[in-house]
């Protein structure tokens, strides 16, 4: 290779170090170049604050959404309660619990016993109110939910609970209610519970209960009648759960006017303790050993807004005796008058 060809890859700019700019140099000469300078200096500082600002603004915003989505997701729990895992042990039935014994010993308990041991626990949570002082180591009295804390209870597995503050009234409506859209609610445990509620004197009269809890007052008062029923009466079916509403007035009405008879009757059955349906028991009940047997019971009544207006009995020979209960006008006893004329005219 010549001299000439390495000479002209040899790089001079790198070897030659360049110039030292004097800083004096790079400054405006005059006034006018001096105020520029300033001024784009001023300017690019607020151009720096702007972009400042904007990503700023730009974190408040994605903020503020975060923020209604929090919102919003607290909004959808409004009114939820946190529900506890707690010791069955501690928790006590409510003094207003309508739970008969023999509701811890059917085939549906024990199907529900089950299912809360297969799920580890229950499922849905039962209600409790804290007590103001510890009860023979009870903490908690339950609202609702007597048969899932019983299966708890028996299984030894903690019972998941809702804890709410409530007065005797509200802890008696929210137990009522949750109890009667259950249908595994006997007629005679609405009515034993419905009678605690009234001789504790939660309620005034059976009416201011039955409008506090929203049930029709017939209902309240035939359910108020089977759970006032004698505990002979009660002794003489395999269950006081096989009582039924429609047996109310005329079960009352028997006791009314043969009172002796059907205690009798109910002592002798409750001894006898037969294979006999719940429904021939009560025919049982109404009909003297002696009445002919006409598969009915040998006493009937008739109410209105649940209070017996009249009875109609039957003796031995079949013959019927019928009282009024309900005052009798001229008016009525003519319409009745018309009313039985015609029956034996039919005949």
């Amino acid at each position: 290779m010549s001299l000439r060809d390495k000479a002209s890859k040899i790089d001079f700019a790198s070897i030659v170090p360049a110039a030292a700019v004097n800083p004096e140099s790079a400054r405006p000469k005059t006034a006018p170049g001096a105020m520029m300078a300033l001024a784009n200096e001023q300017r690019s500082e607020l151009l720096r604050e702007n972009d400042e600002l904007r990503a700023k603004a730009a974190q408040v915003t994605e903020l503020e959404g975060k923020l209604d989505d929090a919102v919003d997701e607290l909004r959808s729990w409004d009114g939820a309660k946190p529900t506890r895992r707690l010791d069955p042990r501690e928790i006590r039935r409510s003094m207003y619990a309508n739970r008969h014994e023999s509701s811890f010993q059917n085939q549906s308990f024990k199907d529900l016993k089950r299912d809360i041991q297969d799920a580890g626990g229950n499922v849905q949570p039962v209600k409790v109110r804290a007590l103001a002082n510890e009860v023979e180591g009870a903490k908690f009295e339950l609202v609702y939910g007597h048969r899932r804390h019983e299966a708890c209870l028996q299984l030894g597995l903690p019972v998941l609970a809702f804890v709410d503050n409530l007065t005797d009234q509200a802890l008696f409506e929210e137990m009522e209610r949750e109890n009667r859209e259950r249908a595994d609610l006997s007629p005679w445990e609405q009515g034993t519970m419905y009678a605690k509620a009234l001789d504790s004197g939660l309620y005034a009269s059976a009416r201011q209960l039955a409008s506090a809890i929203g049930v029709d007052s017939t209902n309240l008062s035939r359910a108020l009648a089977l759970a006032r029923m004698p505990s002979e009466v009660v002794d003489a079916f395999a269950s006081p759960l096989e009582l039924q509403f429609r047996w109310a007035t005329d079960l009352k009405a028997a006791l009314e006017t043969d009172p002796l008879g059907v205690m009798d009757r109910a002592r002798k059955l409750a001894s006898q303790r037969t294979n006999m349906t719940s429904k021939a028991i009560f025919a049982a009940l109404l009909s003297p050993g002696d009445a002919p047997s006409t598969g009915a019971p040998a006493i009937r009544s008739f109410d209105k807004d649940g209070k017996v207006q009249g009875t109609m009995k039957l003796d031995k020979a079949g013959r019927a005796t019928i009282k009024i209960h309900a005052p009798m006008t001229a008016a009525r006893q003519q319409k009745l008058t018309k009313l039985i004329q015609g029956f034996f005219d039919s005949e």
